[in-house]
């Protein structure tokens, strides 16, 4: 939302007031109270009028400072809120002097200016990160009279922003203007389907606005110098997360809002799908199995989109009987074979549906104003919407999926979320407006604590399309709907990206994109993109993605590179885990693993997945990629050539190769088994340890046994935590095994 005419005037209609001085500032609870006037006090006559901004300073836990900012504090508090995590035991110090007051917590500090001009900054350890200064803060209204709360940080020379949830434009979020307002817009757009009001910059700090409705973001443009974030509310409350590093504000950041559950292990296997608009039945089904086992595809995960129920009845929760006439049988037979089964749903329920009818005597569909079923025709004839803020309509919605968890479903695909109304009345009383993003957030838990409640902790996944802030704590989301193009695959890529800068931890996309059907070059480029992220689905809208209808060349490179994602789950399973713990994504932004390296600010066509391992896709058919090396020594992980940086890299790459490169140091264990994800992953597992520097040692965890090790002079040596299971070490070409039970392996580097 923009305000000003320039640096002098407003725009038409627009008024402002901005705090011109501090009142008074008083201990409050857990913080500082500060009344800030709008206008000069000269005389006690000047105290007879207003507005004046109550500013509250809290702090959560360390290292994390919140900012509320009130204009009228006797509105009704509507729903819903973010869920703010606190540590009860954690008070921040409050100090005063002449001149200023300071509430500090952990290395961070808030600093408010004592009397006049207006000035709040932040400091770690001394050092201004940001502030807010002079018509920074402000209480705006528009021409219509609409009310907003309105506030300004600054934004250092040299700073980068990023996140703001899954954006699929340029990475660097400066110079842009976000709106926080979940839509279904595709990935060519400037719209979303999972926002995140939450931006973390290569500065020291990130900044989460604690508001699940519409945030405008405007980073850098508005105002050049300044992030600008405003709401249509009489309160506004943000937090400032001091890292001092990318990955440390991620840390706290989602230890505010909460940590990806970890997904199970069999989900980072390859799944396929019966596409979209496709024709298929059981027999189409079975061919599509035999065909990936007839080839040697490993294949882990089957998913049945929207068509498995009747056209029309979307969603009944019923096989169609015509194509599906023994549901059990059939995915019992799948099972058989050794496959999860993932279905589609959404929680919208059409007018033709049996639950239509159900739901709406029982009031779980979400209703207008005067009591009536709200409904359209977008989408699904008649369609009506679950009100998830029911706690019995949530409760009757699981109900139904655990009938299919009952029948052998493993998983869900939770799609849709996005088109939620406003001339709505929601059975808690939550606000529209708020709730037009949250309601996702209500979605996916729903469907993710009945997969919990009924899988056990570690089994439950989702594959969701729509999430806001918190929504990380469901894994995994995928990108959305692309087209068939290089140009949406290094869209989804973005978006991805900037996703993971935004707190989630595992992300997808569909390989070969989703509308119209790949070109078999096109297709084979994605694979390698597919089979190098977090999750990985061969999914599309009108056309089958099993790859023999593209070429037999698809096939080869299908295996080679689903092999290579198998026999690295030693290694992924370690980065998922981390993400789970810490927060910190499995596909990460350069900038994440290099942030004093400024060429890594804008570098978006490339990721680390995990700490060590450098994935370039390619982007062409001809295979010609550019990607940037940073400091030391690279090894290539599929053909041991060396790459030295820091510097730019042109290659040309045939269907079967991508620049995948190891971190100087890094010691990736490989697994013995390249059939299946889930396998004790020690048994038989090889470290390859690249370009070891003298005095290193690093500790790499496999399933249960932590592996060191150490470089002693022109001594590699490795130890096994529990050496249970036979175990190699490999460096520079040069392999030494071990039998189980041998702890210690040492190799002589020349």
């Amino acid at each position: 939302m923009k305000f000003t005419d320039g640096y002098w005037m407003l725009r038409e209609g627009v008024s402002a007031a901005y705090p011109v001085q501090v009142l008074d500032v008083a201990p409050g609870p857990g913080g500082l109270e500060i009344h800030a006037p709008t206008q000069p006090v000269r005389h006690r006559g000047d105290l007879l009028r207003g507005p004046v901004v109550t500013v509250r300073a809290h702090a959560p836990m360390p290292d994390v400072i919140g900012i509320t900012l009130t204009h009228f504090d006797g509105e009704r508090e509507h729903g819903p809120h973010f869920t703010v995590q606190e540590q009860p035991e954690f008070a921040p110090q409050v100090s005063y002097d002449d001149d200023h007051a300071l509430l500090t917590s952990g290395a961070l500090s808030v600093r408010v200016a004592r009397g006049g001009p207006w000035r709040l900054d932040f400091l770690a350890g001394g050092r201004p990160l940001t502030g807010s200064g002079t018509k920074g803060m402000g209480i705006m209204r528009d021409a219509r009279g609409t009310h907003y709360l309105r506030e300004q940080l600054g934004l250092g020379v040299g700073t980068t922003v990023y996140g703001l949830g899954e954006r699929f434009g340029p990475l660097a979020r400066n110079g842009q203007v976000v709106d926080m307002w979940n839509a279904d817009g595709g990935t060519c757009t400037e719209q979303a389907y999972k926002n995140v009001p939450f931006y973390l910059t290569d500065a020291g700090y990130g900044v989460f606005v604690d508001h699940p409705g519409r945030v405008s973001f405007e980073v850098g443009s508005e105002a050049v110098s300044r992030v600008q974030f405003s709401v249509a509310d009489q309160r506004l409350t943000y937090y400032v997360i001091h890292g001092p590093t990318p990955k440390e504000i991620l840390r706290k950041y989602t230890a505010l809002t909460g940590r990806p559950a970890l997904p199970p292990a069999w989900s980072f296997g390859l799944w396929l799908s019966t596409s979209f608009t496709t024709s298929y039945d059981e027999r189409t089904v079975s061919s599509f199995v035999d065909g990936m086992r007839e080839r040697d595809l490993p294949l882990s995960v089957f998913h049945f989109d929207c068509f498995w129920m009747r056209e029309l009845n979307w969603c009944d929760f019923e096989w169609d009987p015509r194509v599906f006439p023994d549901p059990e049988g059939m995915l019992t037979r799948l099972k058989e074979r050794g496959l999860r089964i993932c279905v589609w749903i959404n929680p919208y329920i059409a007018q033709r549906s049996p639950l239509f009818a159900e739901g709406r005597a029982l009031g779980h569909l979400l209703q207008k104003p005067d009591g009536g079923v709200w409904q359209w025709d977008l989408w699904q004839p008649g369609m009506a919407l679950v009100d998830f803020t029911s706690p019995a309509a949530r409760a009757w919605y699981a109900a139904k999926l655990e009938a299919l968890l009952d029948m052998g479903v493993d998983c869900f695909k939770t799609d849709f979320g996005e088109r939620v109304p406003l001339d709505v009345a929601y059975a808690d009383g939550a606000d529209p407006e708020r709730m037009h993003n949250y309601y996702t957030h209500l979605y996916n838990r729903t469907v993710f604590e009945v997969l919990d409640k009924h899988r056990g902790e570690g089994e439950a996944v989702l594959f969701a399309r729509s999430a806001t802030a918190g929504g990380q704590q469901f894994p995994v989301h995928w990108g959305g709907d692309c087209e068939s193009t290089y140009e949406a695959m290094a869209e989804s890529l973005r978006g991805g990206l900037s996703l993971g800068l935004s707190g989630f931890g595992y992300w997808s996309h569909d390989i070969g994109g989703f509308e119209g059907t790949p070109d078999p070059a096109l297709f084979k480029r994605w694979i390698a993109f597919g089979l190098l992220s977090s999750h990985s689905r061969l999914h599309g809208s009108s056309s089958y993605r099993v790859p023999w209808l593209f070429d037999e060349e698809a096939v080869d490179v299908l295996r080679l590179f689903t092999r290579l994602k198998l026999s690295l789950m030693p290694y992924l399973s370690a980065a998922a885990r981390t993400a789970h713990t810490e927060g910190v994504p499995m596909m990460r932004a350069m900038v994440l693993e290099f942030p004093d390296d400024p060429a890594c600010a804008h570098l978006e066509r490339q990721y680390m997945l995990g700490p060590d391992l450098l994935v370039a896709p390619v982007f062409s058919d001809e295979g010609e990629v550019s990607y940037y090396v940073p400091e030391g020594t690279w090894t290539h992980f599929l053909t041991g050539e060396r790459v030295t940086g820091p510097r730019w890299v042109r290659e040309r790459h045939g269907f079967t190769s991508v620049p995948l490169l190891v971190r100087p140091g890094g010691v990736i264990p490989v697994g013995a088994v390249d059939d299946r994800p889930d396998y004790a992953y020690a048994d038989g597992v090889t470290l390859r340890v690249h370009e070891p520097a003298p005095g290193m040692q690093v500790t790499v965890p496999v399933g249960e046994v932590a592996f060191t090790v150490v470089r002693e002079g022109p001594t590699l040596r490795a130890t096994a935590s529990d050496p249970g299971a036979p175990w190699a070490l490999e460096c520079a070409g040069r392999t030494v095994r071990a039998e189980a039970g041998t702890g210690v392996l040492s190799l002589e580097l020349d």
